[in-house]
């Protein structure tokens, strides 16, 4: 049996539903203004759940989100508070890691609008430095391409930390990211920048088999953790500095999440647990199942 180091579940939209505000595209960073403590609230739940890892708050925490919405002055500041409760989360479980999240610049699911990486690899250096005293590992989530995984990963090497790589697929063809390169050209990435774990998030579940079958071969610890949205691969596209349309899918239980999250251990993958829509309710149960197969959760 494997040692398994389980993930949380998703942040922004558990944010959502427990503020009540209506969803925008920083409602994930305001919500730490407007509603402060609740993001440690949910941290606490899913270390209760028996998650391994907090993974911070600071994924929208990037200049070209908040320059649109006047609030790029509290760059560093709110860096700052997202540590801080995820910090205390940490202390009152009394265990777990910390992984800093940087997200895509541009916009989720925007592979077409990622910057070129000289103006790219600066910007995740800056939020890497910021991040690097104050986490366990950099955990760089949702790469759509592979130039924008390049400039996350040349950057993120600023921090001086392990850095996790996790890409997000295309829906129907988990072996593609979601630019439709192809996973495999995350090799020559993985050669030219240290990385210490491949992952594959924000997809469907289902999409998930075929990208393990990629990261699989790559030579590096590897994991998933999969949305509860229906299928975006075909919906329209967002226009950049929109709140994403999502649909919130009802099949997705916590047993059948952990089913497909078993059939990932069963592929090697050592590394899991939930994104968007995946809640402490998932992570709870998914932690009871890996227990039972005789797993150990690090």
């Amino acid at each position: 049996m494997a040692e398994i180091t389980l993930l949380d579940g998703g942040m922004g939209q558990e944010l959502v539903a427990r503020s009540g505000d209506t969803p925008t595209p920083l409602w994930a960073t305001r919500v730490m203004i407007d509603h402060p403590g609740l993001v440690k609230a949910i941290h606490a739940d899913y270390f209760a759940a028996g998650a391994s890892v907090a993974t911070t708050n600071t994924y929208n925490i990037l200049h070209d989100r908040l320059e649109g919405v006047g609030l790029d002055a509290l760059y560093h500041a709110l860096h700052l508070r997202a540590l801080m409760e995820a910090h205390e989360a940490r202390a009152t479980a009394g265990r777990g890691m910390i992984a800093g999240s940087m997200g895509p610049l541009g916009e989720s699911y925007r592979p077409d609008l990622t910057p070129p990486v000289a103006v790219s690899a600066p910007l995740y250096a800056e939020k890497a430095r910021i991040l690097a005293p104050h986490v366990d590992v950099i955990l760089l989530e949702t790469m759509s391409s592979l130039d924008l995984a390049r400039g996350a990963l040349q950057g993120a090497q600023a921090a001086g930390l392990p850095v996790w790589l996790s890409v997000s697929v295309h829906d129907r063809d988990g072996s593609r990211l979601r630019s439709g390169e192809p996973i495999a050209g995350l090799r020559g990435l993985i050669a030219e920048h240290p990385t210490a774990a491949v992952l594959a998030n924000c997809s469907m579940p289902e999409a998930m088999q075929a990208a393990l079958t990629e990261l699989s071969t790559m030579g590096l610890p590897f994991g998933a953790y999969a949305n509860g949205f229906s299928e975006i691969s075909s919906l329209p596209l967002p226009d950049s500095g929109a709140a994403p349309d999502y649909t919130h899918r009802h099949d997705l239980t916590p047993e059948k999440y952990a089913e497909f999250a078993m059939s990932w251990v069963g592929m090697g993958a050592t590394i899991v647990g939930g994104c968007c829509e995946v809640g402490p309710a998932h992570i709870r149960h998914l932690a009871a199942t890996l227990r039972a197969a005789g797993h150990q959760i690090a």
